[in-house]
C-alpha cells in the first residue's frame, strides 16, 4: 500500500519525466550553448523534494554525511560546509589569524601571496582580514602563476599564499607546497573550479594546509549555493568549524546539549566558573553554515563526480584538437604533469590577429555560444581595489593580456558533442 510520501515522490518522477520530455533537441544556432551550468537528473530532484519532505532546513544529518563523503572522496580528513565558496574562503584565511595558533597565527599587515588574474573572492578575504594581497601574474597557456614568480615574490612579512587553481587547471602545486613549507607560510588551496583535477598524480585540494571548494551552480558539483572547507590538520579544522559557526567554543551539533560531558564545567576569558559552554565564544566568527535541502543535492551529485569529470574532460580535448592550427588563436595547454578537470576552455587573441575579443565575441553570442572572460582579469584595474593596500611583484604582463585579449567557452557536462562540433564550426567560420 503506498503511503502519502510514495505519492507524492510518485509524482515527482512524473513531473521530472514530462519536463525531459519537452526539452527540444538541439538547433544550431537557436539553442543557448551556456558557458557553465548544473546537469541536474530525477535523482537530484527527488533528492531535494525527499529533503524537503523531512522539513530539513538547517543543518543536520545530511550535511553531516555530505562532509564525511566530500571528505574521503578528496582525501582530506576534515570538511566543513558552508554557505558559498565565496565563504569558505573567508572562514579559511580567517582561520589562520586564531589566537590558537600562537605565534604562527596571521596578523593585519601581514602578506599573503596571490595571482592578479582571477576572481575577486580569492583576493577579498585577505583585505577583508586586514592583510595585504602580493600579486604575481601569470603564465598565458596555462593561466597560471608558477613556482619561480611566488618564490620571488616572498619577502620579510608574506606569511601565506592564496592561489587559485585556474579554470580546473592545477598551478605547480607540489613545488609551491615544497615553497610555503621551506619558508613556514600556509597555503591555502582555491579549488573551487578544479574539483577532481590531479597534479602529480595528487588530487587538487591535498596540497595546501587548507582548501576550498564552491557547490554555485556553475561549479563541479553543485547544492545550488554552497561551498567547503577541507583540511587533513585537525587543530585547523576545529578552528574552520568554531569560526563558521559564530565564534563559538563549543562543538555540540545543532540539537545536541553536553556532547563533551562538561558544558557547565569550563572556565574561559574572565567569565563566571561554570559558564555555560554553548555561549563561550572563542574567536570573532561568523554564521556562514550551509543547510540539509543543499547537502541532499549535494549527495546525490556527489554520485555523479566521476562522469561530471569525464564529461568535462572529453568536451575539452574535444574543442582543443578541433581548433588546434587555427590562427590567430593562442590556444590552452594543461600545467605539465596535470591532468585538469577542467572548467572552461580559454582562448587568447594573438597580439596581431586582424580582429578584436569583442569582434570573435558578439560573433560568438550571435550564434547562441555563451562566452565568459577569464573573470576579472587584472584585479589591480578594478575601481575595487584601486587604493587598496597591496604589493605588486614583478610585471603583469600576461594579466594585463588576458584583460584585454582573453575569453572562455564551455565544456561542462550538459554541453554535447554536437554542441561542441557547432562552437569548433562557428570558430572556424569567423576565421575564415
Amino acid at each position: 500500500m503506498s503511503t502519502p510520501r510514495d505519492t507524492v515522490l510518485h509524482a515527482v518522477r512524473a513531473f521530472h519525466h514530462s519536463l525531459e520530455a519537452q526539452t527540444p533537441p538541439f538547433t544550431p544556432g537557436v539553442t543557448e550553448i551556456w558557458p557553465s551550468g548544473a546537469l541536474l537528473d530525477e535523482a537530484d530532484r527527488l533528492a531535494l523534494v525527499e529533503a524537503a519532505l523531512d522539513m530539513r532546513i538547517a543543518a543536520g544529518t545530511h550535511s553531516r554525511r555530505f562532509e564525511s563523503a566530500f571528505a574521503r572522496r578528496l582525501n582530506r580528513r576534515k570538511a566543513h560546509l558552508t554557505n558559498s565558496g565565496s565563504s569558505a574562503n573567508l572562514v579559511a584565511l580567517s582561520a589562520l589569524t586564531s589566537p590558537g595558533l600562537g605565534e604562527a597565527r596571521l596578523r593585519p599587515g601581514d602578506e599573503v601571496i596571490t595571482v592578479a588574474a582571477g576572481f575577486p573572492t580569492t583576493v577579498n578575504p585577505i583585505l577583508q582580514t586586514g592583510m595585504i594581497p602580493v600579486f604575481v601574474d601569470i603564465e598565458l597557456r596555462t593561466y597560471n602563476t608558477t613556482a619561480e614568480r611566488v618564490a620571488a615574490a616572498i619577502g620579510p612579512r608574506t606569511r601565506a599564499i592564496m592561489i587559485a587553481h585556474a579554470l580546473g587547471n592545477p598551478y605547480e602545486a607540489a613545488e609551491i607546497a615544497d615553497l610555503a613549507a621551506a619558508h613556514e607560510l600556509f597555503l591555502i588551496e582555491d579549488n573551487c573550479d578544479a574539483v577532481g583535477s590531479t597534479y602529480d598524480g595528487k588530487l587538487t585540494g591535498t596540497f595546501g594546509d587548507l582548501a576550498t571548494v564552491s557547490f554555485y551552480p556553475a561549479h563541479h558539483l553543485t547544492m545550488g549555493e554552497g561551498g567547503c572547507v577541507l583540511t587533513s590538520n585537525l587543530a585547523l579544522a576545529r578552528i574552520v568549524e568554531s569560526v563558521r559557526d559564530w565564534g563559538r567554543d563549543c562543538w555540540c551539533e545543532p540539537g545536541e546539549n553536553n556532547r563533551c560531558l562538561k558544558r557547565f564545567d569550563h572556565q574561559m576569558g574572565t567569565l563566571p566558573a561554570g559558564y555555560d559552554h554553548k555561549y563561550i565564544f572563542s574567536h570573532v566568527g561568523y554564521n556562514l553554515k550551509s543547510n540539509d535541502l543543499h547537502a541532499a543535492l549535494g549527495l546525490s551529485q556527489l554520485t555523479k563526480l566521476d562522469a561530471f569529470t569525464a564529461a568535462r574532460k572529453a568536451n575539452w580535448t574535444r574543442l582543443r584538437q578541433g581548433l588546434d592550427g587555427a590562427p590567430h588563436l593562442i590556444l590552452p595547454e594543461a600545467t605539465p604533469r596535470s591532468d585538469p578537470s577542467w572548467f572552461g576552455f580559454l582562448v587568447t587573441i594573438a597580439e596581431d590577429a586582424p580582429f578584436s575579443r569583442a569582434e570573435l565575441v558578439h560573433f560568438l553570442e550571435d550564434r547562441k555560444i555563451g562566452t565568459r572572460l577569464f573573470f576579472a582579469g587584472n584585479l589591480t584595474r578594478h575601481p575595487a581595489y584601486i587604493g587598496q593596500p597591496h604589493r605588486i611583484a614583478g610585471e603583469l604582463t600576461n594579466s594585463d593580456i588576458v584583460t584585454e585579449r582573453t575569453f572562455w567557452v564551455g565544456v561542462y557536462p550538459k554541453i554535447t558533442e554536437e554542441m561542441t562540433d557547432y562552437m569548433i564550426a562557428s570558430f572556424k567560420d569567423f576565421l575564415t
